[in-house]
This record gives structure tokens, C-alpha cells and sequence, in this order.
């Protein structure tokens, strides 16, 4: 047994299922906190935990980058007083998961440590060598804990994928909006983008 592995950790043994059918260990959030506390998992290690399972997150890009900061410096400036725009932070969902997007927007009156999925009004992700799975699995994830509405914007086209009208079985109504369009929040009552008017073009083949 591992002497540096810090305590306070949960004997139990939840698991998942890997693609071979064979067994795995699912992780705590927890667990995980504590083992970044021990200086086991580095801080600045980039990864989500989904369902128990530590999915690493991919390097971000410059284009990644330069429209990740174009759209915080707008939506700080335009963002109504009454509510909070989150770049990058820890969304706890719940003991076995969270995930890290790109701008969380939620009520001013939430503290961010306290927030949690039912909190948020809207997330958004700039993705770029992540698209598919910002658009897949992590948009199952947002929709099973309840966050009313995600986009997600294609940092190379700037072609922003739109999903509302979350139900039982997920978000009804999925549209791909154009650069040059306007595009506003149904539940973030002042928050809108224009990706053109921003002054950012799609990338060059």
C-alpha cells in the first residue's frame, strides 16, 4: 500500500466498464480533490470526471485561445449586473462528477465554489480538436444535470452549435447559427454574442 496516499479517502469501490467489458475503478470528486492536495495529480493537469471516469482534456489551440478571449472581454463588458460570467471553472455536478467549461454563466447571488449544474443558465465551450466530444458525451452530460442551454462554438468556423429546450430525453431543439448572426440567451436574460462583429474571422484553409 502507497504511504503517501492521503487519507481520509473512501474505501469504497464504485465501478464503471471500460470498452473491452472489463471492470474499472470509479474515482470521487473527493478523491480527486484529495489527491491534488497531496500533490499526487498536478494542479494544472487538465482533465473532467464523468460518471466516476478521469477524462484527460485536449491542449488547447491558438484559435481555441483567441476566441476564448474576444468573447470573455464581451461578455464581461455587456454582461447585465445581476448575474456572473465564470471563465474556466470547476462545475461540481455532483460526488462522481465535474466538468470545466469554457464560461459558465449563473446568478451573481451564487457563490462560484457553491455553484452547481442546476445553477447554471447557460454554458458555453470554444472547441477546436474537442469539437466531437463537446458536442457528444459532454452534451449528455450537461443535459442530464439540467443546464437549460449550451452552445458550442466551432473556434475554426465560428459556427456556433445551439441546444435548448432541454427535456427528458435531451435538448429538443439543436440549430447551427452562423458567425454573422446574432445569437441571445433564453434563460441569461442580456447575454448575446455576434461572433463577426467581435471582429473574429473563421480560420484560413
Amino acid at each position: 500500500m502507497n504511504q503517501n496516499f492521503p487519507t481520509g479517502i473512501s474505501p469504497r469501490r464504485i465501478t464503471t466498464t471500460a470498452a473491452e467489458g472489463m471492470e474499472r475503478r470509479a474515482w470521487s470528486l473527493a478523491e480527486i480533490e484529495a489527491m491534488v492536495a497531496a500533490g499526487i495529480i498536478e494542479e494544472d493537469e487538465r482533465f473532467e470526471l464523468i460518471g466516476g471516469e478521469v477524462v484527460p482534456m485536449s491542449p488547447k489551440g491558438a484559435r481555441h485561445e483567441m476566441v476564448k478571449i474576444d468573447l470573455n472581454r464581451h461578455l464581461q463588458r455587456t454582461v447585465p449586473d445581476d448575474l456572473n460570467i465564470a471563465p474556466e471553472t470547476t462545475l461540481r455536478l455532483d460526488e462522481f462528477a465535474f466538468v470545466e467549461p469554457d464560461f459558465c454563466v449563473f446568478p451573481r447571488r451564487i457563490q462560484p465554489g457553491d455553484m452547481r449544474g442546476y445553477d447554471v443558465l447557460l454554458a458555453i465551450e470554444v472547441a477546436d480538436t474537442s469539437y466531437s466530444y463537446d458536442t457528444g458525451r459532454k452534451i449528455g452530460v450537461y443535459a442530464a444535470y439540467g443546464i437549460p442551454e449550451v452552445w458550442v462554438i466551432n473556434a475554426n468556423t465560428l459556427v456556433t452549435r445551439v441546444h435548448r429546450a432541454l427535456g427528458a430525453e435531451g435538448y429538443r431543439v439543436i440549430e447551427e447559427i452562423a458567425p454573422d448572426t446574432d445569437i441571445v440567451a433564453n434563460r441569461a436574460e442580456g447575454v448575446a454574442m455576434n461572433l463577426t462583429k467581435l471582429g473574429l474571422l473563421p480560420a484560413q484553409d
